[in-house]
């Protein structure tokens, strides 16, 4: 029996050792290709929507129709590709001024946290579409964002008014929700549609500040700020608050609402700023009605009804990761896998034990 137990615990050694040397490879490898890696942090990747919506029409195709006028579509398809290559090769052969380049529509994607995260990755993708775009070119962001930290939005706002600033055609389509910091993102489109139902406005500013000062009193905690400045900290969480800080804070946020309003009203001047800036929301057709928007449209109807007439070109940029990162999200996915299977097999044997 002592003979087992001494070649079990020399196993177990074994692999443990074997365990904590591997840990220790990987992390030095991790360790050296952070070092000498020297790539930017992310990329820009550009896919065409145009042979996305054709990849689609063609799948549909492949299941409705049968194999005779799957072949008539296919030859017609191959005509009509043939004589747009000629025209193409024609036009090249002639200078831009008698022949211009087609129109190329800029597809982004922004999904709005609290802290408007997407507006890093949206600062590189302006930038790169900055680059080449023309005047005759358009810019279209597909947004949705509830709102949040109005540093975090301003930035995202600002990203936007570049492109205006470029007097590149901006579009932004809203298919759920453009509140508050999301609005302030909007407003600045030269177009701006929404969908029927999407909730629009929130045009206020708001504050929620917990304080636990009595709770602390309670139980015998004393809590000091100190400040230099009469106005550094005006409202505190465990300090005693006083009349005159609450008073300075609230002034904070109305001057904070007060330039929202002229921001608004700089890119939508026709809109009565009063009447609208009172922090309501509004579905898409009630906004429509207000001014907020200028259209009832979804972001997939707008970029469909464009096919023909432009090259549709969806710019994102991806963060590169590392190999450390790629290690650790390896990992997660398999404890995920490994917890998501575990659960499915309890749940089955729960329901379907005899």
């Amino acid at each position: 029996m002592s003979e087992i137990f001494a070649e079990y615990g020399l196993f177990v050694a074994k692999t443990i050792t074997f365990v904590v040397a591997f840990g220790v490879i990987i992390a030095l490898i991790a360790a050296a290709a952070q070092r000498r890696r020297r790539d930017p942090e992310g990329e820009i990747k550009v896919s065409s929507l145009n042979e996305h919506f054709e990849d689609m029409q063609h799948a549909l195709e492949d299941a409705v129709f049968d194999e005779y006028k799957l072949k008539q579509i296919v030859k017609e398809q191959k005509k009509r590709d043939k004589a747009e290559a000629k025209a193409q090769k024609a036009a090249a052969k002639k200078s831009i001024e008698d022949e211009p380049e087609r129109k190329r529509i800029y597809v982004l994607d922004f999904d709005g946290d609290i802290h408007a995260s997407d507006a890093e990755a949206m600062r590189e993708e302006v930038s790169a579409i900055l680059s080449l775009a023309r005047e005759e070119d358009e810019v279209v962001v597909r947004l949705e964002s509830p709102g949040g930290l109005v540093h975090s939005y301003g930035f995202a706002a600002s990203q936007l008014e570049r492109i205006r600033r470029r007097n590149i055609p901006l579009t932004v389509c809203v298919d759920k929700v453009a509140a508050s910091g999301g609005y302030m993102m909007a407003c600045i489109a030269n177009k701006l549609l929404a969908a029927p139902f999407a909730l629009i406005g929130s045009i206020g500013v708001v504050a929620q500040i917990p304080n636990f000062h009595r709770l602390l009193q309670r139980n015998d905690v004393d809590y000091e700020v100190l400040t230099a400045g009469e106005y550094k900290r005006t409202l505190t969480m465990f300090g005693e608050n006083t009349e005159a800080g609450r008073q300075k804070f609230q002034e904070e946020l109305e001057d904070t609402h007060n330039l929202f309003k002229e921001f608004v009203g700089e890119y939508r001047p026709n809109l009565n700023i009063e009447e609208i800036a009172t922090g309501e929301v509004w579905f898409g057709r009630r906004a429509l009605d207000k001014g907020l928007i200028d259209g009832l449209e979804t972001s997939d109807d707008y970029l469909f009804n464009a096919v023909d007439d432009a090259d549709i070109l969806k710019v994102s940029y991806e963060h590169k990761l590392s190999l450390q990162e790629k290690l650790q999200g390896f990992g997660a996915n398999l404890v995920d896998a490994s917890v998501g299977k575990l659960w499915s097999r309890l749940s089955q044997s729960r329901f379907w034990a005899r």
